[in-house]
């Protein structure tokens, strides 16, 4: 398996980190949401548990979507490591064929 590079040690703390603070603001959110609990009514009840259950789901959301990528990233990463000119010459296809489109649009 090949060593991952700089680059790719630096997305992988970025993505994680993304992911990090998606977390502690829907985490931060729930707090402000207990907070608010003396502020209306009845209504304002109702309001809370509506915006603490779409909290809850766009944080299952977060973590599934973490949970399916992984293997398709690791698959991209082992790939990408162990055929680097079949890559470089993949990507100068996606490019021209791109640069070709836009060109014609002009």
């Amino acid at each position: 398996m090949p060593r991952k590079s700089a680059a790719q040690a630096e997305n992988d703390q970025i993505k994680d980190q993304a992911f990090s603070e998606l977390q502690a603001l829907i985490e931060e959110s729930e707090k402000l949401l207990k907070g608010s609990a003396t502020l209306v009514g009845e209504e304002g009840e109702s309001l809370r548990r509506q915006v603490s259950l779409k909290l809850k789901q766009a944080l299952d959301s977060v973590s599934h979507v973490r949970e399916r990528s992984k293997p398709v990233v690791d698959a991209t990463e082992q790939y990408i490591g162990g055929h680097p000119w079949q890559t470089v010459a993949i990507s100068a296809g996606v490019g021209l064929v791109v640069g070709l489109l836009l060109g014609r649009r002009s």
